[in-house]
């Protein structure tokens, strides 16, 4: 594992939220303390599914100086590439794994006088770590939370429960929705906004807010992108002078992992940046899927993120 140190844990719980959602619970091997985090970073749990080694990001939604035990939330993806059937299916309490240091890619700017969470399905996630941050330090927050359904709405009765006067929530099956654009004409000067769920909310409350004149840098959201399948290439690895066959159903990343070229990340969902890497040629078409790259990179072909994004064509060779 490239990107953050690792660390030897053991799953100390497991706990069914809902019919898609099961909680798991982590304490280090050696008994020592884990390290401490802020609310909105993420660990990259590694899993070895028989010959296949799994590397899926999860934000961490326990209290960021409870170094005793991690805990994170997995929803089950029946149609995925493996990861979270692998964490319902196979894991159990006792057993041993592996994940990573703490990152954190979407930390709240403590400048702000206000911080104001909208959040989609799972995304709710790393905001149950930012509110217990916010909490012990008295910052003012609210929170937005749209589910599919009361079922399926992952800690909502908790988060009503606790802070009924900060948390409000909507449901589809009930024809509940966000009024966004009020919501945010209703901000006070310095207030942030945070959004994590699905690509759709997440460029609806992008746009909006940047559509109402809030400023770039008080817009901050969260989505790891799982890759997709797609038609097998071949890369040449001008560094490590290898030829590799990307699969169908792997990355770049890991095929680039699988061949044993050390190729660095931090988030493996397209957003952090660290993967980034130069292309020397081509004779094909890129299919980019990163939040990194700005447009004009994605159209120059001089750059591409291995961990999301794919290539279709003759001849692809990259400075690794």
């Amino acid at each position: 594992m490239s990107g953050a140190e690792k660390i030897r844990v053991r799953v100390s719980e497991i706990t069914p939220i809902n019919a898609l959602v099961t909680r798991f619970r982590f304490e280090r091997c050696d008994g020592a303390d884990l390290p401490t985090f802020s609310g909105g970073a993420h660990t990259v749990v590694e899993m070895q599914d028989g010959g296949v080694t799994r590397l899926n990001p999860y934000s961490l939604m326990s209290d960021p100086y409870d170094q005793r035990s991690y805990t994170i939330s997995v929803r089950r993806d029946d149609t995925g590439r493996g990861g979270s059937l692998f964490m319902h299916q196979q894991v159990k309490v006792g057993d041993e794994m592996t994940i990573s240091y703490p990152v954190n890619l979407f930390s709240l700017d403590l400048r702000a006088r206000k911080h104001l969470f909208l959040a989609g399905g799972i995304g709710i996630t790393p905001f149950m770590a930012q509110i217990q941050q916010l909490e012990r330090f008295g910052t003012q927050w609210e929170l937005h939370y749209a589910c599919r359904n009361k079922g399926l709405g992952s800690y909502a009765d908790e988060l009503t429960s606790r802070h009924p006067n900060q948390t409000h929530v909507y449901f589809d099956d009930q024809s509940q929705a966000i009024n966004l654009p009020h919501l945010l004409e209703g901000q006070p000067l310095g207030t942030h906004v945070y959004v994590c769920g699905p690509k759709g909310m997440i460029n609806w409350v992008r746009d909006t807010a940047q559509g109402l004149g809030w400023p770039q840098d008080n817009i901050h959201y969260e989505e790891f992108l799982a890759p997709q399948p797609g038609k097998p290439f071949e890369v040449k690895l001008a560094v490590s002078n290898k030829t590799i066959q990307v699969g169908e159903h792997e990355s770049l990343l890991e095929a680039m992992e699988r061949e044993g070229v050390d190729a660095p990340y931090l988030c493996r969902g397209g957003a952090c940046g660290q993967c980034e890497t130069a292309v020397i040629g081509y004779d094909g078409k890129f299919i980019h899927r990163d939040h990194w790259l700005e447009p004009q990179e994605h159209e120059s072909g001089k750059k591409i993120m291995p961990c999301v994004s794919r290539f279709e064509g003759k001849t692809l060779v990259l400075d690794r």
